[in-house]
């Protein structure tokens, strides 16, 4: 790519990014993409909404952890912020990030956890996706 494809007047790209991981699907809603923004943001409010049902847990990083036990919360958290403005509605809410008992004593949680995993890494996909198809490299 040339510098003169990422001047300053390719803002677009970025806006249809930041919108698709603050919103899942709104990247593509905003360029058209109708189907795609159904499948893929509707996926990932699927898997959301899944692992929460089953017990999953919300990953954030706290310093109350010891040594390299705060830094394992690292990389499920950074997956977990994938899903944008749900993750933190629920971190407003309070919804999903305590360790509560209750959820942790249920049989699916751990799939929970993973639903709750993919959802914000499908995001980021979406959200890569609109943004290359904003900047005019996919169709």
């Amino acid at each position: 790519m040339t510098e003169s494809e990422y001047s300053a007047g390719s803002i677009q790209p970025w806006i249809m990014g930041t919108a698709g991981w603050i919103f899942p699907g709104a990247g593509h809603m905003l360029q058209g993409k109708w189907a795609r923004a159904l499948i893929l943001g509707g996926a990932v409010w699927v898997c959301f909404v899944a692992g929460l049902s089953m017990g999953g847990h919300l990953f954030s990083v706290s310093g109350m952890d010891q040594g390299i036990s705060s830094l394992l919360q690292v990389p499920p958290t950074i997956a977990n912020l994938g899903s944008g403005l749900l993750y933190f509605v629920c971190w407003l809410l309070g919804v999903g990030l305590a360790d509560d008992p209750v959820h942790a004593a249920r049989a699916t949680y751990e799939y929970g956890n993973t639903f709750l995993l993919i959802a914000g890494l499908l995001n980021y996909l979406a959200m890569l996706d609109a943004f290359d198809i904003a900047a005019g490299r996919k169709p």
